[in-house]
């Protein structure tokens, strides 16, 4: 068993089943079958759209983000999803858990940035609090401040490490591209997970590719040795976690995509002094096992500690490098 997982078990364990379908924070309900804000906060909410592709934007290259900054509707109700859109307002200096909403690519093989949206953010937060002493930042309601961040919002900057999630579904134009290049150059770090077979590979590739070219910053396997594994919790191998719906109805299997995703994969790109800005979980979907925690006891045993373990030690070393 590797160093702390106990520990990391008996933590997660004592709140897991309470809470189920995010209530455990209090700061979601069900309704409907959707996730509905509380109302009386006082953040920038807008409306997840049902493809996912990005608030209120089409598929690309249909339609383009505005490269400048126009204000938002408080609530903008597409859907009765919302979503924390990030303000100068939302950094305090302790951690907030960014995530990037970009737009779906019609040729590309994923459900969108909104997957695991908000509950794994949020659990990840909660969880990193218990685990180790980062300060997390909070909402008047005491709840985590998680927000999103669009790739031309000046807030992007703001953040020392930010998720994508099925980024087998990624477009960014050269605009899009240039602004993420700029903040992964200045520093800043990139988690990109959930995504699965050799088809969605070639579509991240050759989008985050545009960001940062192959030949200049290749993609490379990172060893089990590597410091990243090793941060707070000693993980000894990449866990393939399958989304909880995939593994109950195909009776406990993990690949995804059959023998096309048999192997998870942990990659990097590196700068050129060597320091990691793009870290890839490739063929596992750690953000199903954060979101998931109280939905099921079993997909809780099988996967949670394993989650969280690897999701700990990216975090701390995403914030020390």
């Amino acid at each position: 068993m590797a160093r702390g997982s106990s520990v990391v078990a008996a933590l997660l364990l004592g709140t897991a089943l309470t809470a189920a379908a995010g209530l455990g924070t209090g700061q979601f309900r069900q309704r409907g079958g959707s996730l509905v804000r509380y109302a009386g906060d006082n953040g920038n909410f807008v409306s997840v759209d049902g493809p996912h592709n990005g608030l209120g934007a089409q598929s690309a290259p249909k339609r383009h983000w505005p490269t400048s900054r126009k204000p938002l509707p408080r609530y903008q109700r597409q859907s009765s999803r919302l979503v924390r859109l990030a303000t100068p307002q939302s950094f305090d200096g302790r951690f907030n858990f960014c995530r990037v909403a970009f737009r779906h690519n019609p040729r590309g093989d994923g459900g969108g940035w909104a997957v695991d949206y908000p509950r794994a953010d949020i659990h990840m937060s909660v969880r990193l609090s218990e685990l180790t002493k980062t300060a997390i930042s909070r909402d008047g309601e005491g709840e985590p401040n998680h927000v999103v961040v669009r790739l031309t919002d000046d807030e992007l900057f703001q953040c020392p490490f930010v998720m994508m999630t099925e980024v087998g579904a990624l477009y960014v134009d050269e605009i899009e591209a240039k602004r993420l290049r700029e903040y992964l150059l200045k520093g800043g770090f990139l988690w990109a997970d959930d995504f699965w077979g050799s088809y969605a590979w070639e579509v991240w590739a050759n989008e985050i590719g545009k960001v940062l070219p192959r030949g200049e910053y290749p993609i490379v396997d990172l060893p089990l040795d590597h410091p990243i594994f090793h941060t707070q919790f000693d993980v000894q191998r990449v866990p393939q976690i399958s989304s909880i719906n995939f593994w109950m109805g195909s009776g406990g299997r993990t690949s995804e995509r059959g023998a096309d995703s048999a192997e998870p994969h942990a990659r990097a790109i590196m700068d050129r002094q060597g320091r990691m800005m793009v870290f890839i979980t490739h063929n596992t979907d750690l953000g199903d096992s954060w979101e998931r925690e109280g939905d099921d006891p079993q997909y809780f045993y099988h996967f949670a500690v394993a989650g969280y373990s690897l999701g700990v030690d990216v975090l701390l070393y995403a914030m020390t490098h």
